[in-house]
C-alpha cells in the first residue's frame, strides 16, 4: 500500500483523461460534473428515506448531507472521497426518544435534534482522542464479532417500524400489498436491471412502487388514499428549507447519545474499504474522518437536519468506476446543497406513500441486520469460541427485544443497551482468552483466535 499523497491540494487536481483516477486527479470537468450528480442518485434514496422515516423534513436532510460532505472534506484535507448521507442508525432511536407514530411530520423533532447533536458532540471527542493517542484501541475495544452484533441489531431493532408502515394500522390488503410489491421491486432491480440503474435498486424500486400505487389509487380507485398533488403544484421552485432549533432533554440524549459508538465502527469500516480501494494509507486521517463526520452531525443537528455517516453506496460506485477524484463528491455536496433549497422537490417527496416507505424499509432495515453476519464471515469470527458466542448472542436478544434501561431522567434504549453489553461481555470474557494466549508456551501455541481484533469490513450502513 502506498503512503497517502496529496497534502497541500485540497483544491489542486491533476488532469487525466482515462484509467484509474486518484483521489488527487480528476476527469475533465463534463466528465467529472456528470459523476458527481451519479453520486447524488447513489445517494438519494437511503438519505432521503431516512428523515422520511424519523418524520424529519427530507428538504433540510438532503441540505446537510451535502453541507456535511464538505465539513468532512476539509476535516480530511481533501485526502478521502466520500459522500456523507442520513444514518439510519438514529432511526430506532429517534423513534424511541420522540414516540413518532410513523408517518407525517414529527412533532418532536426539536427533541431528536438534542440528541443528535449530543451523539454528533460525543463522535468528535473520539475523533480527537484518536488524533492524540492512535486508533488500535477501537479495534481492541469494538473486534469484529462487535460491530457484527451491533449493526445486526439496528436492523433488527427496526424491523418493526417497517413492517407497521407496510400492514398499516388496519392491516388493510391493499397497502400490504403495495408495500410487497415495492419490497420485490427493489429486489429484482438489484439483481435483474442493466447497467448502472442495478447500482440504484431503492431509488428505482421506490419509482416502480410509487407509479404502482399511482395507477391503483387514483387511476382505478382501488383505496380511498389517494396520492394528492395539491402542496406539489403550490410549492415553490426556489426557497428556504424548514430549519428547526434542537431541544435538549436528559431521556433524549441518553437513548440518541450512544449512536456515537455505531457510527465510529461504521466509518472505521468505511475508511479501511477506501483505503483499499485506493491502495494509499488511510489510517492516519481516521481521527480526522471521526471528527469531521462528528462535527457534520451537530451542524445538523442544529438546523433540523438527521445524523450523518459515511455512505456505502457512494463507496459502491467508486468500486465499480474505479474513479477516486475527491472533486467528484465536491460536485454532489454543491447539487444536494442546491436540492435542499428547491420546496417543490420537498413537496413532491412528501407525496411518496407510507406502504411504498415501508416497502423500502424491509430491504434496508434487511440489508441492515445481514451485514452484521457480513462482518462475521468476512473477519471469518470463530463461533466456536464461547466469548463471541456470548457476546453475539446477548446483543441480538437485547436489540431485538429493545430493552430500556432507565434510572430517573436517563434512559438508555434497545440499541444503546445492545451496543454496551456487547462491549462489556467481549471485554470480561476475553480477558481470560489473552491471559491463557499470553501463558502458552512456545512449542504449544496459543489457539488461534480467528480475525477477533482485525479492522471491521466495509459495512453498507447509514
Amino acid at each position: 500500500m502506498q503512503p497517502e499523497v496529496g497534502a497541500g491540494r485540497m483544491f489542486r487536481w491533476t488532469l487525466k483523461r482515462g484509467g484509474v483516477i486518484a483521489p488527487d486527479e480528476r476527469l475533465p470537468w463534463g466528465q467529472s460534473i456528470a459523476l458527481g450528480v451519479q453520486h447524488i442518485f447513489a445517494m438519494f434514496g437511503s438519505t432521503v428515506l431516512g428523515p422520511l422515516l424519523m418524520g424529519f423534513d427530507p428538504n433540510t436532510a438532503i441540505l446537510f448531507s451535502g453541507i456535511g460532505t464538505l465539513i468532512f472534506y476539509f476535516a480530511v484535507g481533501g485526502r478521502i472521497p466520500s459522500y456523507l448521507g442520513s444514518s439510519f442508525s438514529f432511526i430506532a432511536v429517534v423513534i424511541a426518544a420522540t414516540a413518532y407514530s410513523g408517518s407525517g411530520a414529527n412533532p418532536h423533532v426539536p427533541i431528536a435534534l438534542g440528541g443528535i447533536i449530543a451523539a454528533g458532540a460525543a463522535y468528535a471527542v473520539i475523533g480527537l482522542v484518536v488524533m492524540a493517542v492512535g486508533y488500535r484501541w477501537i479495534e481492541r475495544l469494538m473486534p469484529p464479532v462487535v460491530t457484527g452484533a451491533v449493526v445486526a441489531v439496528i436492523g433488527l431493532n427496526l424491523a418493526g417500524v417497517a413492517v407497521s408502515d407496510v400492514t398499516g394500522s388496519t392491516l388493510d390488503p391493499f397497502t400490504t400489498t403495495i408495500g410487497l410489491f415495492t419490497t420485490l421491486a427493489v429486489a429484482l432491480v438489484a439483481v435483474y436491471a442493466p447497467g448502472s440503474l442495478r447500482r440504484l435498486p431503492i431509488l428505482v424500486g421506490g419509482v416502480i412502487g410509487y407509479a404502482g400505487y399511482l395507477v391503483l389509487a387514483n387511476g382505478l380507485d382501488l383505496t380511498r388514499q389517494h396520492i394528492s398533488f395539491a402542496a406539489l403544484e403550490s410549492a415553490a421552485w426556489v426557497g428556504m428549507p424548514h430549519f428547526t432549533a434542537p431541544v435538549f432533554t436528559p431521556n433524549a440524549i441518553g437513548l440518541i447519545a450512544p449512536v456515537a459508538i455505531v457510527l465510529v465502527a461504521e466509518n472505521l469500516g468505511h475508511v479501511k474499504a477506501v483505503s483499499a480501494m485506493t491502495d494509499r494509507n488511510l489510517d492516519p486521517y481516521l481521527g480526522r474522518a471521526f471528527l469531521g463526520d462528528g462535527i457534520a452531525t451537530v451542524v445538523a443537528g442544529v438546523g433540523g437536519g438527521t445524523g450523518v455517516t459515511t455512505y456505502a453506496e457512494n463507496i459502491g460506485v467508486m468500486a465499480v468506476t474505479r474513479i477516486y477524484s475527491t472533486v467528484v463528491f465536491l460536485i454532489a455536496a454543491v447539487v444536494a446543497i442546491a436540492m435542499g433549497f428547491s420546496p417543490k422537490f420537498g413537496a413532491l417527496i412528501a407525496t411518496i406513500p407510507t406502504p411504498v416507505i415501508g416497502g423500502l424499509a424491509i430491504v434496508l432495515f434487511g440489508l441492515i441486520a445481514t451485514t452484521g453476519g457480513r462482518i462475521w464471515v468476512e473477519n471469518r469470527v470463530d463461533f466456536g469460541q464461547t466469548k463471541n458466542l456470548i457476546t453475539a448472542a446477548v446483543a441480538l436478544t437485547l436489540g431485538a427485544g429493545n430493552l430500556s434501561i432507565k434510572a430517573g431522567n436517563f434512559e438508555l434504549g434497545g440499541i444503546g443497551t445492545a451496543t454496551l453489553a456487547a462491549i462489556i461481555v467481549y471485554q470480561v470474557l476475553d480477558a481470560r482468552g489473552s491471559r491463557a494466549t499470553e501463558a502458552a508456551p512456545a512449542s504449544e501455541p496459543a489457539a488461534e483466535p480467528g480475525a477477533a481484533l482485525t479492522g471491521p469490513a466495509d459495512v453498507p450502513l447509514r
